[in-house]
Order: structure tokens, then C-alpha cells, then sequence
């Protein structure tokens, strides 16, 4: 069956719209194939694709195409489910994905915050690398104190637009 949205797709754009997507991932800090591949997964509608799809809507190598997708894994950006009745797996994305990526940056923050906590001792807390060192500490655990009101904020927002788009649809 095919929906209002999806009649409304303008296929001819989306592969300069991975590729502008892909840019600004890159600008982040993502490497550049792993950013195309998340790119091309978001795109589609099933938000699934199989590493011979992504090859073909890429253009890319297999090769390249596994070292994204073990880069992407390992990060927590998407899941790898095997394709039932198949020997074939399929890359996916996360069911609230930004949410998901978030509590891992948090982990992140955390080891950073005892990192910095190390180094406050080992340089000593009145050097200037020292209070630099202090300051980013001090910075990291203030976003994790704050990320999970901010992510609980989120799970709020994100049920009540889903609700109202099922009441509207």
C-alpha cells in the first residue's frame, strides 16, 4: 500500500540528501562511510537495509560497507538482526535512536569525568592544567547530573507527539 508519504518521495533527491546528511555527520566527527551508511539507513523508510542494499544505494565496496557498519555497531548507532529464514544480516536502526545515543554519550561523560578527575591529582589542582582539568571535570559531571531530566524531558515530548499523530491519523 502506498501512503501520502511515501507518493510523496522524491527518489532522485535522496542521494545528495545521504550525501549533505553524511556531510554534516562528518563535520561532527563521524568518519566519512560510517556517516553514508547511518545517512542511507535513516532515509529509508523501514529504517532497515542489508549490507548488499546499502553497497548498491551506496555505491560502495562490501568492504567498505563492513567497516561501516562494525564502526556504526560499535558506537550504539544501529543493531544488526539476522534476516529470519536467512543467512543474511540486516543493519537497522535503533527505535529511539537519538535517545539511545544519548545514555551512551552519558557513559562517555562519565569515564571523561574521572579522566579528568585523574589528572586534577596528577598535575595538581592549583597548576593551570590543573584547573583546566578541574573545569572539564566539573563540566562533565554537570551534564550527566543534567542529562537525565533533560532525557526524561525528551521521552515526554517524543509520547505526546506520538500521540497526537495517532490521533490524527
Amino acid at each position: 500500500m502506498v501512503t501520502q508519504r511515501s507518493a510523496q518521495r522524491n527518489e532522485q533527491a535522496v542521494g545528495p540528501f545521504i550525501e549533505r546528511f553524511a556531510a554534516v555527520l562528518v563535520e561532527a566527527g563521524v568518519p566519512p562511510m560510517p556517516a553514508r551508511v547511518f545517512s542511507a539507513l535513516l532515509v529509508t523508510d523501514s529504517g532497515r537495509l542489508t549490507a548488499a542494499e546499502l553497497t548498491e544505494l551506496l555505491g560502495a565496496s562490501p568492504a567498505a560497507i563492513s567497516g561501516a557498519v562494525r564502526y556504526l555497531e560499535h558506537v550504539g548507532m544501529i543493531g544488526r538482526e539476522r534476516e529470519p529464514g536467512s543467512r543474511r544480516d540486516v543493519y537497522l536502526l535503533l527505535d529511539d535512536l537519538w535517545y539511545e545515543v544519548a545514555i551512551r554519550r552519558d557513559q562517555v561523560l562519565a569515564q571523561w569525568a574521572v579522566a579528568a578527575r585523574e589528572g586534577v591529582k596528577l598535575l595538581g589542582p592549583d597548576s593551570p592544567a590543573g584547573h583546566r582539568l578541574a573545569d572539564s571535570q566539573d563540566f562533565f559531571e554537570f551534564l550527566q547530573h543534567e542529562m537525565p531530566a533533560v532525557l526524561e524531558r525528551w521521552r515526554a515530548h517524543r509520547a505526546a507527539r506520538l500521540a497526537l499523530e495517532q490521533d490524527t491519523a
